[in-house]
């Protein structure tokens, strides 16, 4: 989102980004509500809210921002304005009331249909799809999202995630090693287990890192997993923990593969883009990928090293590929893709308004 936003102030939009969450605090405190100023073109604005973890506090503090962003938006929009929704099923009930009342003109951002994610009750799932058809407009960030919502041909843009370019703060080491990294969550099912066990089929000037986040379970498991693995290869595995900000990007940059390795039959893996493949391009690494609809058939797909069966064997393969082109930069994708994107939204707003 904070993308986007940046991207419409360099096309001439000023923009407010509104906040609907709740403070987290476990002890009850009022907060009162609060606009920051992020530039002269760009503000946020965080309604009134209060801490507490009991129940009955918790009930209440949702009601409460569920009317406030129902006041917001029936008071400090104009007809036809055109307001960018990112699709929530918090607050579904409040964007439909507040739309049919004010009539403003309706750009839903949609990263991923959550009845494809995990368990919805039925009416839930009803609502979600009476979401989607009020729409104006879209921001999808896969086609395949288009294809799947967007039957009245509305107008939409496609955003795969995040087309800034990270500036150079590493070099790779010139160490003769390839570099090999998996960026992500060690949630199994998004293979992060496959990741860790390449590094058995790869040689031995090889050295896969793990990196990222998972709950306590999940975590113990890649441990282990990468544990055996270097016990039984010749490449290097280790894991490295959870890195931010720019320790992240120093690391990416010191690195010539990523993977972008999970279940390709999970349901979301038929409408949502792996945001990754992004991280690790705007910081010029090539991308060895599942082939899956949602990145092949993207703008970028032609960019992708793909393997085709989710085992350690086929990844290290592609892996292998990869090098050939690992002194290549990836920057310069993600610089087309900006610059498309800002072409593609200012023609979209001019579209619904």
């Amino acid at each position: 989102m904070e993308y986007i936003v940046s991207a419409l102030n360099e096309i001439g939009y000023d923009v407010e980004l509104v906040s609907a969450s709740g403070s987290v605090e476990p002890e009850f405190r009022l907060h009162g509500a609060e606009t920051k100023i992020r530039n002269p073109r760009f503000k946020v604005h965080f309604f009134a809210s209060f801490g507490g973890r009991n129940k009955l506090l918790r009930i209440v503090r949702n009601i409460w921002h569920s009317l406030a962003l129902l006041f917001y938006l029936l008071f400090r929009t104009r007809r036809n304005e055109p307001v960018i929704v990112y699709h929530s099923l918090g607050y579904y009930n409040v964007i439909l009331l507040a739309k049919r009342i004010r009539k403003f003109r309706l750009l839903l951002e949609v990263e991923e249909i959550y009845q494809d994610v995990s368990s919805v009750p039925h009416m839930l799932r009803l609502w979600e799809y009476r979401t989607f058809r009020i729409a104006d407009g879209y921001i999808f960030s896969t086609e395949l999202l288009n294809e799947k919502i967007n039957v009245a041909s509305k107008p939409y843009v496609v955003i795969y995630g995040t087309y800034r370019v990270e500036p150079q703060i590493a070099v790779r080491p010139d160490d003769g090693t390839v570099h090999v990294v998996y960026a992500g969550t060690f949630d199994i099912r998004k293979g992060g287990g496959a990741a860790a066990a390449v590094a058995e089929f790869l040689p031995e000037n090889y050295h896969v890192h793990i990196l990222g986040f998972g709950n306590e379970k999940d975590t113990a498991q890649i441990r282990r997993i990468i544990e055996q693995t270097a016990n039984r290869s010749t490449a290097k595995v280790t894991f490295e923990g959870l890195l931010k900000g720019n320790d992240y990007i120093r690391f990416l940059q010191k690195c010539h593969i990523g993977l972008s390795t999970q279940d390709p039959s999970a349901a979301f893996n038929t409408t949502s883009f792996p945001s990754k493949i992004l991280s690790y391009m705007s910081n010029g690494l090539q991308v060895v990928s599942i082939r899956i609809e949602a990145i092949e058939h993207s703008a970028i797909g032609a960019e992708i090293h793909y393997y085709t069966e989710q085992t350690p064997q086929r990844i290290a393969e592609a892996v292998v590929s990869a090098t050939e082109s690992a002194a290549d930069d990836n920057r310069e994708v993600i610089k087309r893709l900006d610059a498309e994107f800002k072409r593609n939204i200012a023609s979209l707003l001019k579209l619904i308004v």
